[in-house]
């Protein structure tokens, strides 16, 4: 395994730790079930909006990777041809 698949392995162990423990929290927590829905509720509501925000926020920087390197190619051709008129 190289380190960027041990480091996803690692966080998905521990996310899937981390969400083991909260439902066994919520389980065994001494309220009502309709206040246990309403706290699950907002654990996937949460959950559902760090998803979001992660994905936005990475194809925000691919999209600017992206537009980067079509610049930057760009400009390359503009002075290739530039010197190439010599």
């Amino acid at each position: 395994m190289n380190g960027n698949q041990t480091y996803i392995l690692f966080n998905t162990v521990s996310v899937g730790a981390a969400y083991f423990m909260l439902g066994l929290s919520l389980w065994l927590a001494p309220v009502d079930l309709s206040t246990k829905g309403y706290w699950a509720m907002g654990i996937l509501l949460l959950t559902g909006s760090l998803v979001n925000l992660v994905k936005y926020r990475t194809d925000e920087r691919i999209a600017a990777e992206t537009t980067a390197k079509i610049e930057k190619a760009r400009n390359e051709k503009l002075i290739s041809e530039y010197v190439g008129k010599d």
